[in-house]
């Protein structure tokens, strides 16, 4: 019982980080797990969590409310035929197999480690969302399947680190590499389903019999964090998404740069310097 009662701040500060995480990714354009993951990082700092595990359990978690929002968003670009079958045979398997990868890989990784990985990314998506840093970096590739499957490897193990569904990263990848940008779009929202659910059952693995778990924890995914985000998530980030069509496609990306910079500085200054 006393455990039930602990469980309702939990449950109300997540319930709040899901509707801010849906919030501004419907606003931004981004997958939650780049919103969400340092918002409920602070959340769980702030109820007192160890700090060990703060960052595993945000990602985890962050993957396992990716897994149904992504299926949504996934069918409902396919109704559009913006889910290219071909270039899911290229991606899913490399991605499915490195993000378990990561998800497993985790467990032996520090808090420190999975800071700074999230705070650097969160630095390069900022800049290659304003400068077309990733076009310059890979301009000169071919289109060839090797290709597709390395960048797809890449990008399935860092996301499964991030907490994230890749779509940050998999969009411009797959723009650079000759696919028109509302394929892009609509594959990556599938592909995010292929990155989250095998890095999600990772990190079940890696976590199983941690210490200092909270109570309703499978691994390093919190049943009752996932639940409280997914409402949250699901419920606002159309609202989000309304508002941004009443903004400027060039303020939407200031703004993206601008929150990821921070986030991104914070979680470098975290990792360094606790």
């Amino acid at each position: 019982m006393n455990q039930m009662v602990d469980l309702v701040p939990m449950a109300l500060w997540l319930l709040g980080a899901g509707v801010a995480g849906g919030l501004m990714a419907g606003l931004l354009g981004v997958g939650g797990g780049i919103v969400m993951v340092p918002v409920m990082a602070t959340v769980f700092q702030l109820m007192g969590m160890p700090t060990e595990i703060i960052m595993h359990m945000a990602v985890a978690t962050s993957l396992a409310v990716i897994v149904p929002t992504g299926l949504s968003s996934a069918r409902s670009h396919a109704k559009r035929g913006a889910v290219a079958k071909d270039l899911l045979v290229l991606w899913a398997p490399a991605m499915v197999i490195a993000s378990f990868i990561g998800g497993i890989s985790a467990g032996f990784y520090s808090a420190f480690v999975l800071r700074f990985i999230f705070g650097v990314m969160a630095f390069f998506i900022a800049i290659n969302s304003v400068v077309p840093l990733q076009k310059k970096l890979m301009g000169g590739l071919s289109a060839s399947p090797i290709t597709h499957r390395l960048s797809a490897a890449f990008i399935g193990y860092i996301s499964s680190l991030m907490g994230i569904g890749g779509g940050s990263l998999s969009v411009p990848t797959m723009t650079v590499l000759g696919t028109p940008v509302h394929t892009a779009v609509g594959t990556s929202s599938a592909l995010g389903v292929f990155i989250a659910l095998p890095a999600a059952i990772g990190f079940i693995i890696s976590g199983w019999g941690v210490a200092g778990l909270p109570a309703y924890s499978i691994g390093y995914i919190s049943l009752p964090a996932m639940a409280a985000l997914a409402v949250g998530a699901i419920m606002f980030a159309p609202v989000g998404a309304f508002i941004a069509h009443k903004l400027s496609a060039v303020l939407l990306k200031r703004v993206l740069a601008i929150y990821l910079l921070i986030v991104g500085t914070r979680m470098i200054i975290q990792a360094l310097f606790g």
